[in-house]
């Protein structure tokens, strides 16, 4: 949303700007993509269940999703180069920030006994992952119409040098980080 935008500009950005001392505005973190992955080994069997997940992301994303295919054949897997594996989503934009604040404001405060999201999974160049069990947790899913509760990846791309840049960051645009 714009408010999320305006919100960087006026109060994240001068934060850090003081905070790290950046001689240039251009330094200041910034959020560059939210990339959405939901793998679905069981679509080996069952090509309905791609469709399914497709319609969920797409539901709490707002834009079209991606089928992923394997790349490899497995055999102990009983996968086949070209099978369908997962779906996932890149967010730019407004739809990047507008996804955000739905996440940080609405959907993590209704996990079940919430304490706020570890803040240690970050990966050393200023990149933020994390995991969720259910996407139940999203206003936009109807329980009724969900076949089976299936979770997904959450990777946060910043420009951000280091992981104490990218969490100060993260933390001043809403992320609810465990102390």
């Amino acid at each position: 949303m714009a408010r999320m935008k305006e919100f960087y500009k006026e109060e994240v950005a001068p934060a850090l700007m003081k905070k790290f001392s950046y001689k240039s505005v251009m330094e200041i973190p910034k959020l560059d993509k939210i990339v959405i992955n939901v793998g679905a080994g069981e679509a080996k069997d069952n090509a309905k269940v791609i469709d399914a997940i497709s319609s969920d992301l797409a539901a709490i994303t707002g834009q079209k999703p991606l089928v992923c295919k394997a790349k490899k054949s497995v055999a102990n897997f009983k996968l086949r180069e070209g099978m369908p594996i997962g779906v996932k989503v890149t967010l730019r934009g407004e739809r990047m920030y507008e996804f955000l604040d739905r996440l940080f404001n609405v959907a993590l405060p209704r996990v079940r006994d919430f304490r706020g999201i570890n803040p240690n999974s970050f990966d050393g160049r200023g990149n933020y992952n994390m995991g969720i069990r259910e996407q139940l947790i999203f206003p936009e899913i109807d329980y009724d119409k969900v076949d089976k509760v299936r979770g997904m990846d959450i990777c946060f791309v910043t420009t951000a040098k280091t992981d104490e840049e990218a969490r100060e960051f993260l933390s001043l645009m809403g992320a609810p980080f465990t102390r």
